[in-house]
């Protein structure tokens, strides 16, 4: 599911860190890149070569002006051209970094130094030390050279393969001799012969069958290359693990506090209670038995009372059902839980670790705690999907929409619990419905 490219989107993509990457949010550039696991089929890898071979024709020009009017930034020129030239440049490369996202089924994500309250000349001293700005112009060259020839080979191949099919159609409903073909070995001058330019035809098949997915695939790692270093790759990564780490150890030290606290006000203060009141109880027996039985009796309630107190703070830890049922039974327990019909699909091939099914769990538990709280809806559904080594969760509801991440602090908490795996979370809700939320966690059964 590409959810960037729906309208009333929001990303919240635990993976990417905010030091990193730092391009600002007005940038054409910046955002979250959409990208899918799917292999692509041969017509559409057709169809990104068709893709490729025109956006070569905006990258020869604005390599040209990039080309002309840099030499020219010390006579003013330059200066006033380059600042409309180069935010133009990086959308181009952003459409390249999606179409590349889409082929080889990962991200490319941008790595421009940020230029956000920057003036004029600020904006262009900072372009000319950033490399990656510099990189966008030798991309541009081989874009509109190497990326329009590899382009223009696929479209070939395949615009080959129709005009032969046709030909022989052709060749019967024009005057003669428009069509004849002299190959050096023989002449094609009849409608039967004709026929005969199906085995080219066929060639041509073979050859873009076997061809067109290298052709789209060779562009899109030239691209990625280029737009996107593989050593700001890997500091970008560093940045994220250890972001994701300081989170994960703040929310434990969080959960730690919390445990703490719940003990405190409420099973050692009922355990304490209950201490007193055995206690009163013993003093009472030989002077007033029936005294002590009421005693005994109202220790027996702050018993229970403190097991209910233990079962939610171990609850708030690891769910019981999630250990005794694993993921799909604790989420239909979750889903039973509701006021409203909620229809519930799963299907895992096997059981993830244990530290994923409670992040899981825990966000199909938020989502349906806002639907219950906020959402106004008459019916909601969950889908728990394993797709090779992702878990796709997506958690639906028809209500009026309009839910904002940014009103509360539950999906931020989700977001951090997912920060440990990678994870990523999306929030569709425009006004008037419907809202679906979706989680990804990538390699979650190989942990």
């Amino acid at each position: 599911m590409t959810i960037s490219d729906l309208e009333g989107i929001e990303t919240m993509n635990t993976a990417t860190p905010a030091a990193a990457a730092p391009v600002p949010a007005d940038h054409p550039a910046a955002g979250p890149l959409p990208y899918t696991q799917a292999p692509l089929g041969r017509l559409t890898s057709t169809g990104l070569a068709f893709t490729y071979m025109l956006l070569a024709i905006p990258a020869l020009a604005l390599f040209i002006i990039m080309a002309t009017f840099i030499p020219l930034v010390i006579i003013t020129v330059g200066a006033l051209v380059l600042p409309v030239v180069v935010p133009i440049v990086a959308g181009l490369a952003t459409l390249h970094r999606r179409i590349a996202s889409r082929v080889l089924g990962e991200p490319v994500l941008a790595f421009y130094k940020s230029t956000e309250g920057l003036g004029w000349l600020g904006r262009l001293q900072r372009w000319a030390t950033d490399p990656a700005r510099w990189r966008d112009l030798v991309w541009l060259l081989l874009s509109a050279t190497v990326g329009f020839t590899l382009g223009l080979l696929g479209v070939v191949l395949f615009l080959s393969i129709i005009w032969y099919l046709i030909f022989p159609f052709l060749f019967a409903i024009t005057p003669d001799g428009v069509f004849d073909m002299d190959l050096g070995f023989m002449t094609i001058d009849t409608v039967s012969e004709s026929f005969l330019v199906w085995v080219a035809a066929l060639a041509f098949f073979v050859l873009w069958w076997f061809a067109i997915k290298p052709i789209v695939k060779a562009v899109a790692v030239m691209d990625r290359a280029l737009l996107s270093s593989r050593t700001e790759r890997l500091e970008a990564r560093v940045s994220q693990l250890s972001t994701s780490r300081a989170e994960t150890v703040d929310q434990s030290a969080a959960e730690i506090r919390r445990i703490e606290r719940d003990l405190h006000d409420g099973a050692q203060a009922r355990l304490v209670a209950l201490g007193m009141s055995l206690g009163m109880a013993d003093e009472l027996m030989s002077r007033d038995p029936e005294a002590a039985r009421k005693m005994l009796a109202e220790a027996r309630l702050t018993t229970s009372a403190a097991l209910g107190d233990l079962r939610s703070v171990v609850r708030g830890i690891h769910p019981p059902v999630l250990a005794d049922r694993g993921l799909a039974g604790a989420v239909q327990a979750l889903a039973m839980d509701m006021p409203i019909p909620v229809t519930t699909t799963v299907t895992l091939a096997s059981r993830p670790p244990a530290p994923v099914e409670s992040a899981a769990y825990f966000a199909v538990a938020e989502c349906l705690a806002n639907i219950g709280k906020h959402a106004q809806a008459t019916r909601a559904w969950i889908t728990v999907e394993q797709r090779g080594h992702l878990l796709h969760l997506e958690v639906g509801d028809d209500g009026s929409g309009g839910a904002d991440p940014a009103a509360g602090t539950g999906v931020r908490g989700v977001v951090r619990r997912l920060s440990a795996f990678d994870g990523t979370l999306a929030l569709s809700s425009p006004e008037g419905g419907p809202t679906l939320v979706t989680v990804d966690i990538p390699r979650a059964f190989d942990l």
